[in-house]
């Protein structure tokens, strides 16, 4: 039987493009733990339009797993739980409609590739039935064509005899072939926007690069807008048209891909753009890398969370944590001292 969208999550054919798609609003999602609550998330903002691609980066631990898993309302509770904020999606709000109204949302509005395919996939079930669940689920197809569809769907994302294949179960295929099996699941009942949680990271660079053009030219032909998850800023100076930078919890940096890349304001960003190797530099050249580490969520420093290590820290930015502000045409920049920043990298890059 097929289950009904409810009308409050209905669109029309012809969506107002010019209002995002997903508004993201003082997201804050927290877990409770032996040692106390840490924020994970902490007063998040950001927006996603139509048939655009976000970027979100940052290192291990920064908060962006957790976001997405709290707009998709999948944080384990307990511990987690989120406290604070808005999703809106379409026109709603989805962290106020039933758990019932959620499930027609995923899948069906949102779809998720998760970060470990193998752990993600059912292993006792066939991939066949993995993706015709959805189908019939959500599409209400029956058997038969949810099948018909699956194996076309197999095809789609490059996924040679699809009809066998769909008998097959996730240990009998590769990690390149099981991440592809994650994106036909997702992209099934065509979504209007698709979540890539860190998506290729287990794979090697030449599988990596083949699912990364899969997930975007599939994204292109269905006009379905993409969130890219990642801490690798060469994915995303590829794929992404704009970008979010996290840092324990918080946006610390955001704009268009060519202004964050060619003019970065927060001293996160530009570490983090000095730890990657770039052709244009001789190949003697040593990185210079983030020194330290992200900080304990339990214990963060006074005032900004990255002033430990950031070698333009000033004493003001151990008083109070700064919030961002516009520094230029759809760029945005949390700190104190950005201007100066920007002023360095500029000297060192021209």
């Amino acid at each position: 039987m097929m289950r009904e969208t409810p009308a409050s999550l209905m669109t029309t054919d012809s969506p107002n493009t010019s209002t995002p798609l997903l508004q993201v609003r003082n997201l804050r999602t927290s877990f409770n733990t032996p040692d106390g609550k840490i924020t994970a998330v902490a007063g998040v903002s950001f927006d996603v339009n139509h048939g655009e691609t976000l970027g979100l980066v940052g290192e291990s631990g920064c908060g962006k797993s957790v976001s997405a898993l709290s707009i998709m309302r999948l944080v384990p509770n307990p511990p987690g739980v989120i406290e604070d904020g808005e999703v809106i999606f379409e026109g709603v709000d989805l962290l106020s409609v039933s758990n019932k109204e959620m499930q027609g949302v995923r899948g069906a509005g949102i779809g998720m590739i998760f970060q470990e395919p193998m752990s993600s996939l059912n292993p006792v079930l066939t991939i066949g039935r993995q993706i015709t669940e959805p189908l019939e689920e959500h599409l209400g197809l029956g058997r038969g064509a949810a099948e018909k569809r699956a194996a076309e769907l197999l095809e789609m994302v490059g996924i040679a005899d699809s009809r066998q294949r769909l008998s097959d179960h996730p240990h009998q295929l590769s990690g390149g072939q099981r991440q592809r099996v994650m994106i036909a699941i997702a992209l099934s009942c065509e979504p209007k926007l698709l979540i890539a949680d860190e998506a290729t990271t287990a794979l090697d660079v030449t599988i990596q690069a083949q699912i990364l053009e899969l997930m975007k030219n599939l994204t292109s032909q269905l006009g379905t807008a993409l969130l890219i998850i990642t801490h690798n800023l060469g994915i995303i100076a590829r794929y992404a048209d704009r970008l979010n930078v996290m840092y324990a919890g918080e946006i610390r940096e955001s704009g268009t891909a060519e202004q964050v890349y060619l003019r970065p304001g927060h001293p996160y960003t530009i570490g983090l753009l000095n730890s990657v190797p770039r052709l244009d530099r001789p190949a003697s050249e040593r990185l210079d890398p983030i020194e330290g580490e992200i900080p304990d969520p339990a214990n963060l420093p006074t005032g900004c969370a990255f002033r430990p290590r950031c070698r333009w820290a000033t004493a003001e930015c151990e008083i109070a944590e700064p919030v961002l502000e516009q520094v230029g045409d759809r760029q945005m920049v949390a700190c104190y001292e950005s201007s100066t920043v920007v002023e360095s990298v500029e000297a060192v890059w021209k």
